[in-house]
């Protein structure tokens, strides 16, 4: 819920009431993929498809194998999903420092709701706030909304991948600089994925302001 709001306007990155919304920044053109690059997705693809299969079934043997690899095919072919092709370059000291803040925050965030949830007479509120992000690639989306949701206390309500907008339900905001704290959070988590995993092109993209990151998609 959002009444705790300053009066007159929505969540954070929603334009005040009365206020026409301001168009979106045109999404850059999505890279080209190769024929070896499809394979290559749909491989990778089927290849977990299998290993899900295998955790369903709790045994490792060549029939479940020959099962998997007939059903994720089956999957893949008659459910196709949009090509997600990884363009960006694994940084291990990023990774690192990726891992290390997503485990400090883990812990803090437990502890934290933990006391919530133990406080007598307390009644904390809840928030919805949107969060644009800076690189609006559906990897990007993915990843960033899934280390928010395992953090304890946020919780990812629905995704605009047209506009690269997060919808994230926050707990217990006493006041409007709550809202801010939240939304650089997930913006900070957005900045670490990219560094991590990104493109040079989207490591750059994440210094630069709105304007410019239209004039340089």
């Amino acid at each position: 819920m959002t009444d705790d709001l300053p009066p007159g306007r929505g969540a954070v990155g929603e334009p005040p009431e009365g206020a026409s919304p301001a168009a979106p920044a045109p999404d850059p053109p999505a890279p080209r993929v190769g024929r070896g690059g499809r394979w290559r997705d749909q491989a990778v693809a089927l290849g977990w498809l299998v290993v899900a299969w295998f955790l369903l079934w709790g045994d490792v043997s060549v029939g479940n194998l020959l099962t998997g690899l007939a059903v994720g095919a089956a999957v893949l072919f008659f459910f196709p999903l949009p090509p997600v092709t990884f363009g960006g370059r694994l940084r291990p000291g990023p990774l690192l420092v990726l891992a290390a803040t997503f485990t400090a925050e883990l812990v803090s965030a437990s502890l934290h709701v933990a006391a919530v949830a133990l406080r007598v007479g307390y009644r904390p509120r809840g928030a919805i706030i949107a969060v644009p992000l800076r690189v609006r690639t559906d990897l990007n989306l993915a990843l960033t909304a899934e280390v928010i949701s395992l953090v304890p206390g946020t919780l990812i309500l629905d995704v605009d991948r047209a506009r690269g907008v997060l919808y994230v339900h926050v707990l217990d905001v006493r006041r409007p600089e709550d809202l801010t704290g939240s939304r650089d959070r997930v913006r900070a988590v957005e900045r670490r994925i990219v560094r991590a995993v990104g493109s040079p092109a989207e490591v750059r993209q994440l210094d630069l302001e709105p304007v410019e990151r239209r004039n340089h998609p």
